[in-house]
């Protein structure tokens, strides 16, 4: 065991550990002086958050909205592993749900076939949606940015058009509501009961896909590939690795994981699609993959974080806090990030130049020292 603490490198520890911690500290500061000048109680504000968020309903919601946050962090920490900024997260989530509602509600299949219907939908869906993106970048060389804005305005528009009565939308008689057809109780994903309500069976899942994302990633040549590409590209043509090819993959199974996160809300809760449908998502996994470093159990902290800040948003509501104090925490907390992160790196790249200094010193004085020693003999 000892041996084991030995072979680690503490100060790369220490400076992935400092890189978030600093971030937090840096947000609650900020907050804490927004709330100060606006004349709220910053004591009143932390309190809030953190006695309403362990009660145990609370808990449960703030667990099964961590899902589907968890799930589109990592569909953006996969292309940022890639050196790829998939901004279109947010389209590609919407495009993967409303057509794993419509395939699910229009079949007729037993339950069980149509959660594997919705789930597979929702998958190809965003798959296909991502590979425009990737389509244009390596074929034309289109920035995957300014690409996935485009997509994610054409995605909403889209589907706005699509839902309507006289296209894909369902109406039902008497009803000014218009969605996908609603799916029957035994479509809807298994709940695992507890005290303070039901968790989402998916939870299951996404940590399933968080252990595979993780070893994709560190125990395969496809993921040492991946890192390689994502790191030079000069670097990684040279070892024999298809980059163009790469980026095509990196981006689909992105696109497929965004297909994938709202599933859970469509299977566990919502039961078919509608304009009301939570939208964001993509955004808010952007920020939880920064904070989580692109690591799956850093992206589950982060997912549970957010979690919690959007549920104690009701209850700071009811106690005179503007809801936009939970929009600023919550922005507050990416920039910290963004900062963080940043000051740590340098910081970090500074310490390995001087210790490299030192070392390469050392050498040449101990190599003086021994030619001395041979001239003196």
């Amino acid at each position: 065991m000892r041996a084991y603490f030995d072979r680690l490198d503490w100060e790369r520890i220490g400076l992935a550990i400092a890189a978030p911690v600093l971030a937090i500290l840096f947000a609650a500061l900020v907050t804490t002086i927004v709330l100060l000048i606006s004349g709220q109680s910053p004591t009143l504000a932390l309190s809030d958050i953190f006695s309403y968020d362990i009660h145990p309903d609370s808990t449960v919601a703030i667990l099964n909205r961590a899902t589907t946050y968890f799930l589109a962090g990592l569909a953006v920490a996969l292309g940022f592993r890639m050196n790829i900024f998939n901004i279109g997260v947010e389209g590609q989530y919407k495009i993967g749900v409303f057509f794993a509602a419509y395939v699910a509600g229009i079949v007729g299949a037993p339950g069980p076939i149509k959660i594997i219907l919705a789930i597979v939908a929702g998958v190809v869906a965003g798959a296909l949606y991502a590979g425009i993106v990737a389509v244009l970048k390596v074929t034309r060389g289109v920035n995957e940015v300014i690409a996935s804005i485009m997509l994610n305005y054409i995605a909403i528009n889209l589907i706005a058009y699509l839902l309507q009565p006289n296209t894909l939308g369902f109406q039902a008689p008497g009803s000014n509501n218009v969605s996908t057809k609603p799916l029957p109780a035994s479509a809807m994903f298994f709940t695992i009961s507890t005290y303070g309500g039901n968790i989402w069976g998916f939870v299951i899942i996404a940590a399933l896909l968080g252990v595979g994302f993780h070893l994709l990633l560190a125990r395969t040549r496809f993921g040492f590939d991946l890192r390689t590409a994502g790191q030079s590209d000069g670097a990684a043509q040279a070892s024999g690795v298809n980059t163009k090819k790469m980026i095509l993959i990196a981006l689909l199974l992105s696109g497929g994981l965004a297909g994938l996160t709202g599933v859970p809300e469509l299977l566990q809760d919502a039961g078919s699609y509608n304009l009301t449908f939570p939208s964001g998502v993509g955004f808010t996994g952007i920020a939880i993959a920064l904070l989580g470093r692109n690591n799956p159990i850093g992206i589950a902290l982060g997912a549970l974080m957010w979690g919690a800040f959007d549920r104690a948003s009701n209850q700071l509501g009811f106690d005179g806090f503007q809801p936009e104090i939970v929009l600023i925490i919550e922005g507050t907390i990416v920039i910290s990030v963004v900062v963080a992160y940043e000051v740590v790196r340098r910081y970090g790249l500074k310490r390995q130049q001087s210790r490299v200094g030192r070392e390469l010193a050392a050498a040449a004085a101990q190599a003086a020292g021994s030619t001395n020693k041979e001239a003196a003999a």
